[in-house]
This record gives C-alpha cells, structure tokens and sequence, in this order.
C-alpha cells in the first residue's frame, strides 16, 4: 500500500461526516430535537478529527508523485494549498463540536444546546463543509480534468494490466 492510495482511501471520511454532519445538524436546527443535536455534533466532531490523516496523507502522497508524468504539479500545488485551509476549518468546527457534544452530555444540561452555541455551530459547519466541498473537487481535478492522462508522453507504452489474465 502506498501514499496516493492510502490517501484516496483516508480522504472520504472527512467529506462524508462534514456532509452528514452539516445536514443533520441543519435538521437539529429545524427539529428541536436532542438526539439529532447529539449524533451531528458527535459527526462533525469526527470530521474533525479525520482531517488530520487525510491531509498527512496528502502531503506524503504529493511527494510520492511528484515526478509523475501524469501529475500536474500546479493541480497538486492548488489541491494541497485549499486542503490546509480545510484542516484548520475542521479542527475549528469540530472543536466547537466537540465542546457543544461534552456540553450536552453532562447531566445538569437537558434539551438541546443554547441558541447561541446553536448558531456558532451551525455557522462553523456550513462554512467549513464549503470549504471541504472545494478542497475535494481541486483533489478530483487532479486526475479527472489532467490533460496529461488524456495525452500521454511520446512513446509511452502502458504496462499490462495485472489482473487481466492471459489469452
């Protein structure tokens, strides 16, 4: 296993609980309901605790391809400058998350959390959820808007394919 793809592998979490998180809490706003409140400020908590691995991972894997022919660097460049701004929105919002979540769970609070920590949360998610939403789509155009894949160097001849078996 190498970096690109224990990357690849790593970097869904931090979208996936930001997306979920976000949404849910967004219904916690609407709904009012305690349990809603719990399960989006325990997500969005771990979609801060996610974003550190995804974005080592990030890094380790920019330096492995590097000197690829099929990478290019100003992509990578872009990709890992808007995943660094994402690393410290989610800590952000997941440290807000987290406090609400242990703010929730201690036995003297009932209900759902004050108005005001309703509103900072809720602000924090969905500002910091745009910003994921634009760190994966840059990581997405890395390989999936490359010019160089489409039109591969002169002479370059793809090694076979190792689980297609011989005929």
């Amino acid at each position: 296993m190498d970096w690109p793809y224990l990357h690849v592998t790593i970097n869904h979490f931090p979208i996936i609980l930001s997306v979920v998180g976000t949404f849910v809490l967004i219904l916690a706003l609407v709904a009012k309901r305690r349990g809603l409140w719990l399960y989006a400020l325990a997500t969005l908590t771990l979609a801060g605790l996610s974003a550190y691995p995804a974005d080592f991972t990030g890094d380790e894997a920019s330096h492995a391809v590097r000197d690829s022919w099929w990478v290019v660097r100003s992509a990578v460049h872009e990709h890992d400058q808007a995943a660094s701004f994402a690393l410290a929105a989610l800590l952000i919002v997941g440290a807000v998350s987290a406090y609400g979540w242990w703010r929730m769970l201690r036995k003297e609070t009932a209900g759902v959390p004050p108005k005001w920590l309703q509103w900072t949360v809720t602000l924090l998610a969905v500002w910091s959820l745009s910003v994921v939403v634009r760190t994966a789509y840059l990581g997405g155009k890395i390989l999936h808007d490359n010019p160089n894949i489409v039109n591969p160097p002169p002479g370059f001849v793809a090694p076979p394919n190792p689980r297609t078996p011989p005929r």
